[in-house]
């Protein structure tokens, strides 16, 4: 019996950490939607707000990307200009 309850234990905790439940309230506009498309796809609730929340957050993470690196071109854009017509000679010698 203690074997079992411990390996019970373990079980659930190792359940615990690789997910978590939450909940959400929606609107019911909104939740009329997400049932419609949970039955046009096929998959369950939990599966569809998982999928759109992983869109989400890879979509941020992508805009944060791209926002960093238009901020590293603009602080560069002095010292790359200053390259360029350091090596405008190096060009027309190839010519």
């Amino acid at each position: 019996m203690k074997a079992r309850l411990a390996r019970t234990r373990r079980g659930r905790a190792a359940a615990q950490r690789a997910s978590r439940k939450v909940i959400v309230e929606f609107p019911i506009g909104l939740y009329a939607e997400t049932e419609r498309m949970t039955n046009e796809l096929s998959i369950s609730r939990s599966a569809l707000i998982r999928s759109a929340l992983q869109e989400f957050l890879a979509k941020r993470s992508r805009e944060k990307l791209e926002k960093e690196l238009a901020e590293g071109y603009v602080a560069n854009a002095s010292q790359a200009r200053q390259t360029a017509s350091e090596f405008s000679n190096v060009d027309s010698e190839l010519l």
